[in-house]
């Protein structure tokens, strides 16, 4: 499982400023609901300029709900400009840390401030309007993976995932993404060519489901039993056992001769296979 902190969980399971405002002074929307995250956020200024209060309304995974939330408690009472100042880093900070893989979540929270303020104030977002869209399968320009590479210092294409989920679908986008990573940080590009790029996290995500639905489920269902996938934590497969499977007693033999089987053979030689249906069902 992510290794989320206490303050992460609270704001996650106890957010303060999920909602809607009618009639928002500033209105922006970031991500896309279609292909990953996506974030709206609202501001309500009080007569001084100052944020009187704030709402956000996303699609996404805990670190998402968690990162919208916290920035809305950091901006509250700021003037504009201090909070154009706010950071991804200071969204991380304030939730105590966020797993590497889901930094993208506070980058979309000071995106979406950025941009509000922007069309408030009748200016141009370059994050958007300036800048190319390199990774199509999330939407994401030159400009911003040039931001997180030069604030961040980042040197891999697989860093530059955690940050802004560019390169984490279809893999089309990672020589672009190489090119754009040497020249902020003035060297040649040397792209690894001879062999072909290691799996992002989100492409495994995404190609464990698809085994466990096309070549797993299949199985199961035909004896009354299923599996449904938990979580994915590097090469650890967190699953549940439905139906026949969740009391029957060879289940671990399902598990490691079926699942754990089928997902080495056709995922990653090295993955590990856990049934956390028990303990997801005691709370």
């Amino acid at each position: 499982m992510w290794d989320y902190t206490e303050k992460v969980k609270d704001h996650f399971l106890n957010p303060r400023n999920a909602g809607e405002i009618a009639g928002p002074d500033l209105d922006a929307t970031v991500g896309n609901i279609t292909c990953g995250d996506a974030l709206r956020l609202m501001v309500k200024l009080d007569k001084a300029g100052r944020i009187a209060d704030a709402k956000f309304q996303t699609f996404g995974c805990a670190s998402a709900i968690a990162s919208s939330d916290a920035l809305i408690e950091i901006i509250k009472g700021k003037t504009l400009d201090e909070a154009a100042r706010i950071t991804n880093d200071d969204i991380a900070r304030y939730l105590g840390g966020l797993p590497e893989a889901k930094m993208h979540c506070s980058v979309m929270g000071m995106e979406a401030l950025q941009k509000a303020i922007a069309q408030y104030r009748k200016q141009p977002f370059a994050l958007e309007e300036e800048g190319k869209i390199v990774c199509r399968c999330f939407g994401v320009t030159d400009k911003l993976i040039e931001k997180v590479v030069r604030e961040h210092n980042l040197h891999t294409v697989e860093e530059v995932t955690h940050f802004t989920k560019a390169g984490g679908g279809c893999g089309g986008c990672h020589r672009e993404i190489e090119e754009i990573i040497a020249r902020v940080h003035g060297k040649p590009c040397v792209a690894e060519a001879r062999r072909p790029p290691a799996m992002t996290n989100l492409q495994r995500i995404n190609r464990i489901q698809e085994v466990l639905t096309t070549e797993v489920k299949p199985l199961l269902q035909a004896d009354g039993g299923d599996v449904e996938l938990v979580d994915v934590d590097g090469k650890r497969v967190l699953v549940a056992f439905r139906g026949h499977c969740a009391w029957c007693p060879v289940s671990d033999v399902t598990l490691k001769g079926a699942v754990q089987a089928k997902l080495r053979e056709l995922v990653d030689p090295e993955i590990v296979v856990e049934d956390v249906g028990e303990h997801l069902n005691k709370t």
